[in-house]
């Protein structure tokens, strides 16, 4: 029988991608101690302690066996059976976006100035034609 070769913090990585979590909302949860830096250090760690293990499993929502247990072949077919082709363009679309983020802030920003803009020339064409109207005795 082979050696299952179970790596918990790449787990722990691979759980908190697939529920969209960044490193830094994680570092977050797991309270001030927490930063970005160390929660990509604990997801390099092969064996993870266990009240760490136990506090991510309930933050992710996931049992702490999942983590403790899962190996490389099981990730993989989990990911292959979880995520169909609908979802998983969802879940790409998440890791590697084919457009800028801050360019689509950007975007929705300009069409409300457009938006406003429109709004004010109408206001102003009507304060035009009550003109007349407001100059009458």
């Amino acid at each position: 029988m082979q050696d299952r070769k179970i790596h918990q913090g790449r787990n722990i990585k691979r759980f908190r991608e697939m529920l969209g979590i960044k490193q830094e909302a994680l570092a977050f949860d797991l309270g001030e101690d927490w930063n970005q830096k160390k929660v990509s250090l604990l997801e390099q760690k092969q064996t993870v302690e266990q009240d760490i293990l136990e506090k991510i499993a309930q933050l992710l929502k996931i049992p702490v066996e999942a983590i403790e247990n899962m190996d490389d072949d099981q990730a993989i077919n989990i990911i292959a059976n979880t995520f169909h082709e609908s979802s998983a363009f969802a879940y790409t679309a998440n890791i590697k976006p084919t457009f800028h983020p801050l360019e689509e802030v950007l975007k929705l920003h300009e069409e409300k100035i457009a938006l406003y803009e429109r709004m004010l020339k109408e206001k102003d064409e009507m304060m035009a034609k009550l003109e007349p109207y407001l100059q009458k005795p």
